[in-house]
């Protein structure tokens, strides 16, 4: 991370102190010396408390049109909050003159997406989008394999995130339809449909299954999607929340060999724990993880990258503090990706709705 201290740090709120807000976007700001971390959103005491304590100095509200009441004396709102809100907040963020990072699902429409786009055009705001999971150790693993073309020609990319959760940890995820951004779909199935289309370009799904698993599931908790690439690599993403075996993350067949990957990038459980990202061990994958390359017969261990999270506030940084929407250089996240995400989701849900 480039460490020079800018003349004026860019003025942050963050919107959201669950997950999202205390252990991705407000550590990764904090560490972060082009900004300054002057507001986290909250209407849970709990969380106010945690949030004073670990930011001393930062001033705490309870939602987010608390924070565009001070919208004066920011430059930068994240939102970290559930999904049915991103566009509205998102959208009054944008007019009240903020730049916006908005978490992953980037709306719960590729309309209300691509409305937003538009907003941002014609105010000449920053609008991205938080798919961090681009900065994954295994993925930029498997993206420097790829490269290197040490497996031949694709056929084949199988991506998963499995997990073990027969209990639904958040209320508003107890709660929430597909129509609200629930469901693993979204959820987990925006990171797959991200990577996916980055590795291998534009596809069209053609099989899709959703099913609902646990008991007080309003949307789907279990589902499989199959992308064809226009390059010509089939993509088969499983995503599911009561997986009591997890298989491998990754495996990707080709001409001359394959790759597979099993467990989880470290980064997130770092942090949960209470590490920073400027740590030495931050990001940095036990080295039993290590994915096999090679055939069956011949298999080399492949170390895992280091995990980059701070490279989209970096790259956030430098795009804000050259000028913002005027500058050439480019955004972390095109918000563009993020619509093209929510339109393959979109497309997944008909072809499941039509198998049914």
């Amino acid at each position: 991370m480039n460490t020079t201290e800018p003349e004026r740090a860019i003025r942050t709120a963050v919107v959201g102190y669950g997950l999202s807000g205390s252990v991705f976007h407000a550590p990764l700001i904090a560490a972060d010396p082009r900004y300054s971390l002057d507001v986290i959103a909250t209407s849970d005491a709990g969380r106010q408390a945690a949030a004073t304590q670990r930011y001393p100095g930062v001033k705490t509200v309870r939602d987010g049109g608390a924070v565009l009441e001070l919208a004066g004396d920011l430059d930068l709102v994240v939102l970290g909050t559930p999904p049915a809100t991103h566009f509205p907040l998102a959208k009054a963020a944008l007019e009240a003159g903020l730049d916006v990072v908005v978490d992953k699902p980037f709306a719960v429409s590729s309309a209300q997406g691509r409305e937003l786009i538009a907003l941002a055009d014609r105010l000449g705001r920053v609008l991205t989008v938080f798919h961090n999971r681009r900065w994954d150790g295994d993925f930029l693993t498997v993206r420097k394999l790829l490269a290197g073309d040490a497996l031949g020609e694709v056929s084949r990319f199988e991506s998963s995130f499995e997990r073990w959760s027969p209990a639904i940890s958040k209320a508003w995820k107890a709660s929430a339809t597909a129509a609200d951004g629930g469901g693993v779909l979204f959820d987990l199935g925006t990171h797959l449909i991200d990577q996916a289309l980055q590795l291998f370009g534009p596809a069209e799904v053609v099989h899709a299954e959703l099913q609902i698993r646990r008991r007080d599931e309003k949307a789907d908790d279990d589902a499989f999607v199959v992308l064809q690439h226009g390059s010509g690599v089939l993509s088969h993403l499983t995503m599911n929340m009561l997986c009591a075996q997890q298989g491998p993350r990754f495996r990707i067949l080709g001409s001359a060999g394959a790759f597979t990957k099993h467990g989880v990038d470290p980064q997130e459980p770092y942090i949960a724990a209470g590490g920073g990202p400027l740590d030495s061990a931050y990001g940095v994958e036990a080295p039993e993880w290590a994915g096999a390359l090679g055939r069956d017969g011949h298999l080399d261990a492949l170390p895992t990258e280091r995990g980059a999270y701070p490279e989209f506030y970096r790259i956030l940084g430098d795009k804000i503090l050259d000028g913002g929407s005027t500058s050439a250089l480019p955004l972390p996240v095109d918000p563009d990706d993020a619509v093209a995400v929510l339109g393959i989701i979109e497309a997944a849900r008909k072809a499941a709705t039509a198998r049914s």
